[in-house]
C-alpha cells in the first residue's frame, strides 16, 4: 500500500514538475513578445556607417564599367542599403554595416534580378551589371576604412519616381496596379527550385510554414495592440479574427519566390505619362504563397486592380483566392494598428471580408 502511495506521490510530483516547466516556458515566450524581442537582428549595430567618398565608389564602379564619370547624387533613406548615383544612369549599391541582417542581402538581390535577366529579359527591372566584395585600403578615407569590408552591387537605374512620391488620378493608379498585378505573376510562375537551391532565400517549406506565418503575424499585431493600448473596435478580438482568418486558408503547396514588399515605395512610374515604368529593390526576397506579395494593397479598388492584372493571362484557383483573402484580412489588421487615419475604412472592409469566411 505504501509503495503504491510513493508511486502515486512520485508520478503527482513529476506531472507538477512538469506543468511548472511547460508555465515557465510559456511564460518566457510571452514575456520575449511583450518586450519587443525583434524578429530582426542586426549582426554588427555597432559598426561605423560612412558615406563613401565619390573616388572610392567610383573605383568600385569602374571595376565592372570602367569609362563612369561621376557621382552626381546619395541616396540617404536609412534602410539597409545605401546608394550612390553615378552619371545619373547607374546605381552602386552598398550594405551599410550597422544594418546588415541576415535576411537582406545584396548577394540575394543579385540573384533574383540575374535570374530575371535570363528567365524573363523583357521585365522592366534593374538590370546587375557587377556585384563583389572589396577590402577598404589605407587609402580610403585617410585609413578610416582600414579593415572594413565592403559589399556592393553595380545596377541600371530604374526610370522614373517612386509611386509615392508620383500625383496619380485614380484612373492612372489602377492602371499602374493593373501592370503590377501582371508583373507579379511573371515572377511568381517562375519555378521555385533554382531560388530554393541558391541558398539564399529564407521561407516557407511547406503549408504548416505558412500557417505558422499567418500566425506569427497576427500575434505580433495583437500583442502591439494591447501593449500600445491601441484602439479595437470590432466585435472580434485580434487574436479571433486571425484565428478564423488562418481556419479559412486551404491547404496548399503553392510556392513561389516573393519580392516581398511590391509597394509604394518600389513601385516606379513615369512622372509625365504616370505610367508604371518598374519594380526595385529585392533584397528582403524569400518564398512562401504568392498571395503574401499582395499584402499591403488591401484597399478595395487597389487589391481588386492588382488582382485584376495577376489573372489577366491566367485565372488563379478557389485555393487561391482563398489564402488571397486571409492575406487581405492581414492587411486590414496592420491597417487599423498603424495607420488610424485609414482604420474607419480597414474596419468595413474587414467585417465585409470575415462575412465572406
Amino acid at each position: 500500500m505504501w509503495a503504491h502511495a510513493e508511486i502515486a506521490v512520485r508520478h503527482d510530483f513529476e506531472y507538477v514538475l512538469w506543468m511548472c516547466v511547460l508555465s515557465y516556458a510559456l511564460v518566457m515566450s510571452i514575456y520575449e513578445r511583450k518586450s519587443n524581442v525583434p524578429r530582426d537582428f542586426y549582426v554588427q549595430p555597432d559598426a561605423s556607417d560612412p558615406v563613401l567618398p565619390d573616388e572610392v565608389v567610383l573605383r568600385l564602379a569602374r571595376l565592372h564599367m570602367p569609362d563612369v564619370r561621376a557621382v552626381t547624387s546619395v541616396d540617404e533613406s536609412g534602410g539597409e542599403a545605401r546608394t550612390y548615383t553615378i552619371d545619373d544612369t547607374l546605381i552602386l549599391k552598398t550594405q551599410r554595416p550597422q544594418q546588415l541582417r541576415p535576411r537582406t542581402s545584396l548577394e540575394k538581390e543579385a540573384f533574383f534580378l540575374n535570374h530575371l535577366a535570363a528567365a524573363v529579359p523583357d521585365l522592366s527591372v534593374p538590370r546587375i551589371l557587377g556585384h563583389g566584395r572589396e577590402w577598404a585600403t589605407g587609402s580610403m578615407m585617410n585609413g578610416a576604412l582600414d579593415g572594413v569590408l565592403i559589399e556592393y552591387t553595380l545596377m541600371t537605374r530604374m526610370p522614373g519616381i517612386a509611386m509615392r512620391h508620383a500625383k496619380l488620378d485614380e484612373g492612372a493608379r489602377r492602371a499602374v496596379l493593373v501592370k503590377l498585378g501582371a508583373v507579379l505573376r511573371r515572377i511568381h510562375s517562375l519555378p521555385v527550385a533554382p531560388f530554393i537551391a541558391s541558398g539564399l532565400l529564407h521561407g516557407d517549406q511547406s503549408f504548416v510554414d505558412t500557417q505558422i506565418r499567418f500566425g506569427n503575424y497576427f500575434n505580433d499585431l495583437a500583442d502591439d495592440i494591447r501593449r500600445e493600448q491601441l484602439p479595437w473596435r470590432l466585435p472580434l478580438t485580434p487574436e479571433q479574427v486571425g484565428a478564423k482568418a488562418i481556419e479559412s486558408v486551404p491547404r496548399s503547396d503553392e510556392r513561389a519566390a516573393l519580392h516581398s514588399n511590391p509597394y509604394l515605395e518600389h513601385v516606379f512610374v513615369h512622372p509625365e505619362s504616370g505610367a508604371y515604368a518598374g519594380l526595385i529593390d529585392f533584397g528582403d526576397a524569400y518564398i512562401s504563397h504568392p498571395a503574401f506579395d499582395m499584402r499591403r494593397w488591401n484597399r478595395p479598388a487597389d487589391r481588386e486592380a492588382l488582382l485584376r492584372g495577376y489573372t489577366s493571362e491566367q485565372p488563379v484557383s478557389d485555393t487561391f483566392l482563398a489564402t488571397w483573402r486571409a492575406v487581405m484580412i492581414l492587411g486590414d489588421v496592420v491597417t487599423i494598428t498603424y495607420y488610424p487615419e485609414r482604420a474607419a475604412e480597414a474596419e468595413q472592409d474587414l467585417l465585409a471580408l470575415l462575412e465572406q469566411l
